[in-house]
Protein backbone atom coordinates (compact mmCIF):
# COMPACT_ATOMS: atom_id res chain seq x y z
CA UNK A 1 0.00 0.00 0.00
CA UNK A 2 2.49 2.37 1.00
CA UNK A 3 4.65 1.88 -2.40
CA UNK A 4 0.89 2.58 -4.51
CA UNK A 5 0.89 5.71 -2.32
CA UNK A 6 4.46 6.73 -3.24
CA UNK A 7 4.31 6.03 -6.53
CA UNK A 8 1.35 8.03 -6.91
CA UNK A 9 2.52 10.82 -5.13
CA UNK A 10 5.89 10.59 -7.29
CA UNK A 11 4.32 10.94 -10.13
CA UNK A 12 1.86 13.56 -9.29
CA UNK A 13 5.29 15.39 -7.93
CA UNK A 14 6.83 14.88 -11.67
CA UNK A 15 4.20 16.15 -13.83
CA UNK A 16 3.96 19.06 -11.39
CA UNK A 17 7.56 19.54 -12.39
CA UNK A 18 7.37 19.80 -16.35
CA UNK A 19 6.25 23.09 -17.40
CA UNK A 20 2.91 22.72 -19.95
CA UNK A 21 3.29 23.59 -23.18
CA UNK A 22 1.21 26.41 -24.31
CA UNK A 23 -1.09 26.45 -27.23
CA UNK A 24 0.37 28.85 -30.05
CA UNK A 25 -1.20 30.19 -33.40
CA UNK A 26 -0.34 32.25 -36.00
CA UNK A 27 -2.79 34.21 -37.70
CA UNK A 28 -1.22 35.57 -41.23
CA UNK A 29 -3.68 39.42 -42.01
CA UNK A 30 -3.52 41.95 -44.88
CA UNK A 31 -1.39 44.91 -43.07
CA UNK A 32 -4.45 47.22 -44.73
CA UNK A 33 -4.27 49.86 -42.22
CA UNK A 34 -6.74 52.01 -44.08
CA UNK A 35 -4.88 55.16 -43.41
CA UNK A 36 -4.29 54.60 -39.76
CA UNK A 37 -0.71 53.50 -39.94
CA UNK A 38 -1.08 50.38 -38.54
CA UNK A 39 0.62 48.25 -41.44
CA UNK A 40 3.47 49.88 -40.42
CA UNK A 41 3.90 49.12 -36.95
CA UNK A 42 3.23 45.72 -37.44
CA UNK A 43 5.43 44.85 -40.16
CA UNK A 44 8.05 46.36 -38.77
CA UNK A 45 7.53 45.09 -35.42
CA UNK A 46 7.54 48.42 -34.06
CA UNK A 47 6.59 49.35 -29.99
CA UNK A 48 3.34 51.01 -31.31
CA UNK A 49 2.31 47.56 -33.31
CA UNK A 50 2.51 45.37 -29.75
CA UNK A 51 -1.16 46.80 -28.30
CA UNK A 52 -2.28 45.82 -31.38
CA UNK A 53 -1.08 42.39 -31.95
CA UNK A 54 -2.17 41.95 -28.39
CA UNK A 55 -5.66 43.46 -29.27
CA UNK A 56 -5.99 41.08 -32.16
CA UNK A 57 -4.66 38.03 -30.23
CA UNK A 58 -7.25 38.72 -27.03
CA UNK A 59 -10.07 38.93 -29.71
CA UNK A 60 -9.74 35.92 -30.82
CA UNK A 61 -9.49 34.35 -27.25
CA UNK A 62 -5.67 33.93 -26.72
CA UNK A 63 -4.19 35.38 -23.70
CA UNK A 64 -1.25 37.04 -25.44
CA UNK A 65 0.98 38.48 -28.38
CA UNK A 66 4.36 36.12 -28.81
CA UNK A 67 5.52 37.95 -32.22
CA UNK A 68 4.32 40.13 -35.10
CA UNK A 69 6.05 40.73 -37.97
CA UNK A 70 5.90 41.23 -41.77
CA UNK A 71 5.98 38.20 -43.93
CA UNK A 72 6.42 37.26 -47.64
CA UNK A 73 3.30 35.70 -49.92
CA UNK A 74 6.45 33.18 -50.74
CA UNK A 75 6.69 32.49 -47.12
CA UNK A 76 3.47 30.98 -47.10
CA UNK A 77 3.37 28.06 -48.87
CA UNK A 78 -0.01 27.35 -50.77
CA UNK A 79 -2.15 29.29 -48.58
CA UNK A 80 -2.10 32.38 -50.31
CA UNK A 81 -2.06 32.97 -53.72
CA UNK A 82 1.39 34.98 -55.10
CA UNK A 83 0.22 35.81 -58.63
CA UNK A 84 -0.07 39.34 -58.51
CA UNK A 85 -2.58 38.64 -61.14
CA UNK A 86 -5.22 37.52 -57.78
CA UNK A 87 -4.26 40.40 -56.07
CA UNK A 88 -6.49 43.65 -56.46
CA UNK A 89 -5.68 46.29 -59.52
CA UNK A 90 -2.47 44.00 -59.94
CA UNK A 91 -1.30 45.12 -56.53
CA UNK A 92 -0.90 43.04 -53.30
CA UNK A 93 -1.45 43.48 -49.84
CA UNK A 94 1.86 43.28 -47.64
CA UNK A 95 1.09 39.90 -45.38
CA UNK A 96 1.54 40.29 -40.99
CA UNK A 97 2.13 37.35 -39.11
CA UNK A 98 0.88 37.76 -35.49
CA UNK A 99 1.67 35.13 -33.14
CA UNK A 100 -0.67 34.65 -30.45
CA UNK A 101 -0.70 32.30 -27.27
CA UNK A 102 -3.11 30.84 -24.85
Amino acid sequence: MRALFALATGTFLLSALVPAQAEKRIFIIASDSGGYGVDRCLANSSKCGRAIANSYCKAREFTTVVSYRKVDRDDITGAIPSDKGNCLRGVCEDLVAIECSR
